[in-house]
């Protein structure tokens, strides 16, 4: 098992008076983290996507609920999205049944704060869990290690699965690209041509490094601009994709209004375009690159419970920059290139207007 760099954040957190929100897609490690952190605490687990305890809990009142959660300090519920009225009842644990630490996990954050936001204002501490960063690999297996996988983790992600089943990544990416990707979605969000989702998804993979047009997509897909922003929204939401907004404050000819948008991972990137060529033989090897460490920098942000923000930057006449990072008043500006025989320079309006950090990674 690879430790999570939360593990020990939850830890501190625990009976403190406040539920503990933990948000990610399927198959990061979760519920194992969960586990892990009460391992040396007798808890109750329950399964929202057991219809039958949903609809226990969605019903339950103070007393029913009193008598759910009995002896037990610690009550640990996962897909808790799948319950009707669960801010309501997690709500009440939380105020009226004293000495009780709840845990929820969830992979829809829509849903969860949709659920949770009203209720829990004020009564909750709210965390993501991503697949695994490179410096939770990292530490797991030794820098040399690490550095000697990195083509494999560019081609085949992060995912603890994949991580953990050297030569069966194919299928395992196959299999959650499929359940998770293209049947939880659409079931959440009721969709029912799962098509045009595939086919917006398909888009968005094959624009990674790229800004992203909305009404180029609809015209490819055959679906109104409405219609692709819902769909992104919704896959932001279920942590496939993640958007960049371009960056503007002092120049005239800024692009002001463009997006980019990144995968969380690699791995379900590459089986959306069903390519796992070696990078000698790629294209997009670039792509990948930037997609990595875009994905491996929102997770660092959000673990260290960051306030800066992310953009990209690119001028009218072609001058850009591949992400800049506002924190506070200083900024920083990242140029990621593969191919480290190249020289690259920040551009000198840029420098001008900001006087940025620059780095080349």
């Amino acid at each position: 098992m690879i430790s999570r760099d939360l593990t020990s954040v939850l830890a501190t957190k625990l009976h403190k008076g406040k539920v503990i929100v933990l948000i990610g897609p399927r198959q990061v490690g979760k519920t194992t983290m969960i586990k892990t952190v009460l391992a040396d605490n007798d808890y109750l687990f329950l399964d929202g996507d057991d219809h039958s305890v949903a609809e226990i809990i969605s019903n339950a009142n103070t007393e029913a609920l009193r008598s759910i959660i009995g002896t037990y300090k610690y009550v640990f519920i996962d897909e808790v999205q799948r319950i009707p009225n669960i801010g309501l009842k997690l709500k009440i644990i939380v105020d009226q049944i004293k000495n009780v630490q709840v845990i929820v996990s969830g992979s829809s954050a829509f849903d969860i704060n949709n659920a949770t936001q009203e209720p829990l204002t004020g009564r909750k501490f709210e965390y993501n869990l991503y697949p695994i960063s490179w410096n939770e690999f990292e530490k797991n297996v030794g820098y040399i290690k690490a550095q000697q996988q990195l083509e494999l983790r560019l081609l085949y992600g992060m995912y603890p699965d994949v991580i953990n089943n050297f030569g069966e990544e194919h299928e395992i990416l196959k299999n959650l690209v499929s359940s998770y990707l293209y049947k939880d979605i659409l079931a959440l969000a009721g969709i029912r041509k799962s098509e045009y989702l595939e086919k917006v998804v398909q888009a968005l993979a094959f624009q990674v490094g790229n800004e992203v047009s909305y009404n180029e997509i609809a015209q490819l897909v055959g679906i109104d601009k409405n219609t692709v922003s819902n769909y992104i929204d919704l896959l932001e939401k279920s942590f496939v994709v993640f958007r960049i907004n371009s960056f503007s404050k002092n120049l005239r000819n800024e692009i002001k209004a463009n997006k980019k948008i990144y995968f969380y991972d690699n791995g379900v990137r590459n089986m959306i375009i069903g390519n796992f060529n070696n990078l000698a033989l790629r294209q997009d090897k670039g792509a990948l690159w930037e997609n990595f460490m875009m994905a491996e920098r929102m997770k660092f942000l959000s673990y260290s419970q960051s306030n800066a923000k992310s953009y990209f930057w690119r001028t009218t006449t072609q001058q850009e920059i591949d992400y800049v990072e506002i924190n506070a008043d200083e900024v920083a500006a990242f140029e990621f290139k593969w191919a480290t025989n190249k020289k690259v320079k920040l551009p000198k309006s840029f420098a001008t207007a900001y006087e940025p950090n620059f780095m080349v990674v």
